[in-house]
């Protein structure tokens, strides 16, 4: 959070969309509502759809909006429901109430970044699920691809829990092309929990040039990326481009 207001403060513009699926995962347990995932996404009925919106939605975002602010940042917390950002339809009967974006709206978020805010943008939309208008649960992943793909961001940065994403001997890959990383997926190489962001950076890379997958353990991994002057090969994690 210190690299997102510290660029703020540089005059970078930027929007960040979080997940929140651990403590979701956390709150659905102490619910006693069981969890199920299906290549990396939540299996989402009725009782969960409730719950993640709320940590989402509330929880997890208003805590990253305080925190941002606490550090002197200016930022201001929505989600894909709000200002008609996310348009979703249901993705997969399987996964319940789970959308798959079909439009986005950005003008929200250019209002707020022409104003100097941070947009802190929680993974829930809205769709017709028959003839009701109601929430949807989304991956984080695919609304950040969305939204960046949208805005024609600059570039598009996934801060993960792995250092980059790893060829079928386990070496992490420096670089890749679009066509390479489609390879991965068809392959299988690339699964589980990648999977959405591969997916999410193949729909950003329409529009944006570069996509960065990158250790946000690693101390300020966001402010190296995008502001450091050291080569990204140098840097770690994973580069995607168009070609």
């Amino acid at each position: 959070l210190e690299d997102l207001v510290e660029l703020q403060k540089q005059g970078k513009t930027l929007v960040v969309v979080h997940g929140g699926g651990q403590v979701a995962s956390e709150w659905l347990a102490r619910l006693g509502i069981s969890t199920s995932f299906i290549k990396g996404l939540r299996v989402t009925d009725a009782e969960t759809l409730k719950v993640v919106a709320a940590v989402f939605g509330g929880l997890v975002n208003k805590e990253l909006v305080v925190a941002i602010q606490a550090l002197e940042g200016k930022a201001v917390g929505l989600s894909g429901a709000d200002g008609n950002l996310l348009w979703s339809t249901m993705k997969n009967p399987e996964l319940g109430y789970v959308g798959e974006i079909v439009a986005v709206d950005p003008s929200p978020l250019r209002m707020l970044l022409e104003k100097g805010y941070m947009p802190v943008v929680a993974p829930v939309s809205f769709g017709l699920v028959g003839n009701r208008t109601m929430l949807l649960n989304i991956n984080g992943d695919a609304a950040a691809g969305e939204i960046a793909a949208a805005l024609a961001a600059e570039k598009l940065i996934f801060l993960t829990d792995v250092d980059g994403i790893h060829d079928d001997s386990g070496k992490t890959l420096s670089r890749l092309s679009v066509a390479e990383a489609r390879k991965m997926l068809t392959n299988g190489i690339i699964s589980g929990g990648m999977v959405p962001k591969i997916e999410a950076s193949l729909k950003a890379l329409t529009t944006v040039p570069v996509v960065r997958i990158i250790d946000g353990r690693m101390p300020h991994a966001l402010l190296n990326v995008i502001a450091s002057k050291t080569k990204q090969s140098q840097l770690g994690g994973t580069t995607i481009v168009p070609e």
